[in-house]
C-alpha cells in the first residue's frame, strides 16, 4: 500500500541527508505518538527522523475509548508526546485537564490550515489542538457481492437480505449515530429517552451484525466477511484499490463528519519535538503525500492544490455539498456519554 505516488517526501529526504552530513551524534531523541491503526505512512516518520534526528516511537488505538482511558492512566515516565483525538474528544480531553496548550508560535505553517476546519466549538482558536486529517463515516456497499442500486440510507442496514453480512465500527458514537438518524434524532442526542430508543433499534440490528471492526474495518469486505455497513471514507478508498466494486456511499439521513487533531498531552516528555512534528506534517508536501497515501482529506489548503486530480476530485475523501447534507459533526455529549456507553455494552452484549 505504500508508496511514492509522486516522489513528494524525495526532495525533502535528499535535502535532510546533506543538511545533517557530518553532524555529530548525540543521545537518541525519541517522539512518542498514540495515533489510529494505519494512520500515518511509515514514510513521513522516517522523514521526520532523517530531517531532525528525532526517532518517532509510534503506538496505535483503535477507538477513542480506548486512547482516553490509556492517556487517563500514565504519569509522566511513560507518557505520550502526541495523539489524534476526535473532533468531540478534544473537548472532553481540554475540559478533563489532560491536554496541554499548543504554541503556535512554534508552528510557521500553521496558516497552511483550511480556516473553515479552524476556531470550532471543540476548541476555540484551537489553544490544544491542530487539525490533522478529516473525513466521513458512511456506508460502503461491496457491489462484487450485493447489489449496490438502491442503497442510498442507513435504514437500508434493516434490510433481512443482508442478516449476518452487516459490519460495525467498533465505535460507541458512530454506530448510535445511525440509530438515532434512522429514527429522526441528532447523533449528537443527549436525551435518554432518544438513546434508548436507537438502542431498542440497533438491537433489531444485531442478527444482521457479522462484526464490530475499528482497527482495519476494510479487511472484512475485501475478505468477503461482510458486504454492506459502515466505513470511514479513507478505508473505502485503500479498499477500492484492490476491489474496485465496493462502493461509498453517503447516507440519506446524514453521514457522521469528524476532525482527527493533533494534541499534546499534559505530562507529554518532549513537548519541543511535538511541536517539530505538526510543524513537519503542516508541509504541504507531506500534508499532500498523507492524503494520497491513506485516503483521507486534509485541512492543508496549499496540499490540496499539489494533489492529482483523481485524487481531489474523488468525491469518497472529498465530497461535495450534496453529499453532506444532513450530516452532522459529532459534539461532546457530556455526562450523556455514559448513557451511550452503558447502553452500548448492552448491545454488545446481545442483550
Amino acid at each position: 500500500m505504500i508508496r511514492f505516488a509522486k516522489g513528494l517526501l524525495g526532495p525533502l529526504l535528499l535535502g535532510a541527508a546533506v543538511a545533517l552530513a557530518g553532524c555529530s551524534k548525540g543521545p537518541e531523541q525519541v517522539l512518542y505518538l498514540y495515533n489510529w491503526s494505519e494512520y500515518m505512512p511509515q514514510e513521513v516518520l522516517d522523514a521526520f527522523r532523517e530531517e531532525t534526528g528525532i526517532r518517532v516511537a509510534y503506538t496505535t488505538y483503535d477507538s477513542n475509548e480506548a486512547m482516553y482511558a490509556r492517556l487517563r492512566l500514565l504519569d509522566e515516565s511513560n507518557a505520550y508526546d502526541l495523539a489524534v483525538p476526535s473532533t468531540y474528544y478534544v473537548n472532553k480531553m481540554r475540559n478533563e485537564g489532560l491536554l496541554q496548550p499548543v504554541d503556535k508560535s512554534k508552528l510557521t505553517r500553521f496558516a497552511n490550515l483550511d480556516p473553515q476546519l479552524l476556531n470550532q466549538g471543540f476548541d476555540p482558536e484551537n489553544q490544544y489542538s491542530v487539525p490533522y486529517l478529516w473525513g466521513s463515516t458512511g456506508m460502503a456497499v461491496n457491489g462484487a457481492a450485493v447489489s449496490t442500486d438502491g442503497v442510498t440510507k442507513w435504514a437500508d442496514l434493516w434490510d433481512p437480505k443482508y442478516k449476518g453480512r452487516v459490519l460495525l465500527t467498533n465505535d460507541v458514537r458512530e454506530v448510535f449515530h445511525i440509530g438515532l438518524r434512522v429514527l429522526g434524532y441528532s447523533g449528537n442526542s443527549t436525551s435518554e429517552e432518544e438513546i434508548a430508543a436507537a438502542y431498542e433499534k440497533l438491537r433489531e440490528l444485531m442478527p444482521s451484525v457479522r462484526a464490530f471492526n475499528s482497527d482495519a474495518p476494510r479487511m472484512p469486505y475485501l475478505e468477503g466477511e461482510a458486504d454492506i455497513g459502515l466505513i470511514w471514507n479513507g478505508e473505502a478508498v485503500m479498499a477500492q484499490e484492490e476491489l474496485p466494486e465496493l462502493a461509498y456511499v453517503y447516507p440519506e439521513e446524514g453521514a457522521v463528519i469528524w476532525v482527527d487533531n493533533f494534541v499534546i498531552p499534559k505530562n507529554a516528555r518532549n513537548v519541543e519535538a511535538a511541536h517539530k512534528f505538526i510543524d513537519f506534517v503542516l508541509q504541504p508536501e507531506v500534508a499532500a503525500q498523507i492524503s494520497e497515501e491513506i485516503g483521507y482529506a486534509t485541512p492543508n489548503l496549499p496540499a490540496r492544490e499539489l494533489l492529482p486530480p483523481e485524487v481531489r476530485e474523488n468525491r469518497t475523501s472529498y465530497p461535495t455539498e450534496e453529499d453532506l447534507e444532513n450530516a452532522e459533526f459529532q459534539s461532546d455529549v457530556g455526562e450523556a456519554l455514559l448513557v451511550y456507553e452503558r447502553y452500548w455494552e448492552l448491545l454488545k452484549a446481545g442483550h
